[in-house]
């Protein structure tokens, strides 16, 4: 069964146009954490990645690809997964103390739950940092300190 994923998965890459360096190593670290990282449509419609807690499946529409969005996506989704490893697989906020780019801030508000707009805020602030890659890693590293294979 293992075998049957990593072939759809390593095809599903294969067709991916050009993904980042930056991605595919964010990829590979999430999995090192258990998490399942899926490129393809997510559940919920329109969405461009999506993280379910209950599972750690980590959803990323191939549309980012095209939108050159990927790494951004990616990111984003890491900070969901520090958030869920924080949590102890309940999705909590981290309490960081960045805040996101003006540019964003329609992204979260449209959340009308409090809690879910205060971890997208987090998730945003995060992936619209100049340095969102390390940051994302960092809190990944911090959050998520045991390796949980699929």
């Amino acid at each position: 069964m293992s075998k049957i994923f990593i072939l759809n998965s390593l095809l599903l890459l294969s067709q991916i146009p050009n993904p980042e360096a930056k991605f595919l190593d964010l990829k590979n670290q999430l999995e090192k954490k258990g998490f399942q990282v899926i490129i393809a449509l997510p559940p919920k419609r329109g969405a461009y990645g999506l993280l379910r807690e209950a599972d750690k499946k980590i959803w990323i529409n191939p549309v980012v690809f095209e939108l050159h969005i990927g790494t951004q996506t990616l990111i984003h989704e890491t900070v969901h997964a520090a958030q869920v490893c924080a949590g102890k697989g309940k999705i909590k906020t981290l309490g960081l103390d960045i805040q996101p780019s003006n540019y964003a801030r329609p992204f979260f508000r449209r959340y009308t739950d409090v809690k879910r707009q205060d971890l997208e805020r987090e998730a945003y602030a995060v992936q619209t940092q100049p340095n969102s890659f390390e940051l994302a890693v960092s809190l990944l590293q911090q959050h998520c300190k045991y390796s949980n294979p699929i």
